[in-house]
């Protein structure tokens, strides 16, 4: 039967003085009185105030049975030490879900592939991107494990070192939306007035528009490349990072601690990304999973509409090249398409957990 948290018993209470037997006990009395190595495992009030400070044992002993207010410091240390040791522990607790486990093996798996590809693959990377083969779209069979697509390139060796490009491109997308728009949302944020106007009137401006619309506009622009692609995405990320960076930001600036830094003189800046961006940083955290699925998503989509290089081994790409094959070689059309789809579902199971875990109202 389950014991309720206000209940409690006598081993929960007993002192560490008391032994299984008197000659163990008498054993921890005088380890307690004349001995350190008593401190180690029963740090308890009284044995934390003679290991501090062994000199002036019973004057402090006195001073703390005689004076309930008095509170030595290493007692604060210990109480901060336990709270963040838990706090630490309830995050991992809470991060331990079938669903997130789901998303985090999923992603290792994807890693894994991105970074032992030259090592798995069965063919190498130019084999499976510039030469041509005999046999476009070959059924499965021993030396083509998943089939072959157009020109006669192995599908299970482009799933692999795809994994590289969608992963690189994500983060480098990633990378750059979400600096330049925690920074633009902390500024907008913190200084307010004008400065906060402009800002946000330029970034609802940036949202008015389809992102994937815009992205492709970027890339006609630039040229068909994947680092283009990569600036679209991570330019198309910032508007949305800013304004939820902002946000957050607007409910911490006006905390008792900023305000003492400013009246200490503290500079803005040091304001702004030591007491402030550490404190308001969680729904960013947060959103990165999510975003990264989405960006994922987006460079699939820009490549299966010819938009990517073709010489790229790109899992978007893939699923373009076969399209019209969906009946007659359905090998690879999904193979491409069930990556992607598991990919971006690992992100967005992850980001689940971690707002699960991270929500300062979800106390189970």
């Amino acid at each position: 039967m389950k014991r309720s948290i206000y209940e409690t018993n006598k081993e929960d209470i007993q002192s560490p003085l008391k032994g299984k037997n008197f000659s163990e006990t008498i054993k921890n009395v005088w380890k307690f009185l004349f001995s350190k190595e008593f401190f180690e495992p029963n740090q308890t009030s009284l044995t934390l105030l003679k290991a501090h400070n062994s000199k002036n044992t019973f004057k402090n002993y006195f001073k703390f049975l005689s004076n309930p207010l008095d509170r030595p410091k290493q007692f604060n240390a210990m109480e901060e030490k336990f709270y963040r040791e838990k706090s630490k522990r309830s995050f991992f607790k809470k991060m331990l879900r079938p669903l997130t486990i789901i998303g985090f093996t999923i992603f290792l798996f994807v890693l894994f592939l991105a970074i032992f590809a030259p090592w798995i693959s069965p063919y190498s990377y130019i084999d499976i991107s510039l030469n041509r083969h005999v046999g476009s779209f070959a059924q499965p069979s021993p030396e083509h494990l998943l089939g072959t697509t157009a020109l006669g390139r192995d599908v299970l060796s482009r799933l692999i070192y795809g994994s590289r490009k969608s992963l690189s491109t994500g983060l480098g997308a990633i990378t750059i939306g979400y600096s330049f728009g925690i920074i633009f949302g902390i500024i907008a944020a913190y200084f307010g007035g004008w400065v906060d106007k402009i800002l946000m009137r330029i970034f609802d401006l940036i949202l008015s528009f389809p992102g994937l619309i815009l992205a492709m506009t970027v890339i006609a622009v630039l040229g068909r490349s994947m680092g283009n692609i990569l600036f679209a995405f991570g330019v198309l990320a910032i508007p949305g990072v800013a304004r939820l960076m902002r946000s957050s930001v607007l409910q911490v600036k006006n905390n008792l601690y900023i305000k003492a830094a400013k009246t200490a003189g503290a500079k803005d800046f040091k304001i702004m990304f030591k007491h402030i961006l550490p404190n308001a940083i969680s729904p960013i955290i947060i959103s990165i999973s999510f975003a990264m699925g989405s960006v994922i998503l987006g460079i699939a989509a820009l490549t299966f509409i010819g938009l990517g290089e073709p010489d790229i081994v790109e899992w978007g790409y893939d699923v373009n090249v076969a399209r019209g094959k969906l009946f007659n070689a359905p090998w690879a059309v999904l193979w491409p398409g069930f990556i992607i789809a598991f990919t971006a579902l690992a992100f967005i199971l992850i980001g689940d957990g971690l707002r699960d875990a991270l929500n300062p109202r979800d106390n189970v």
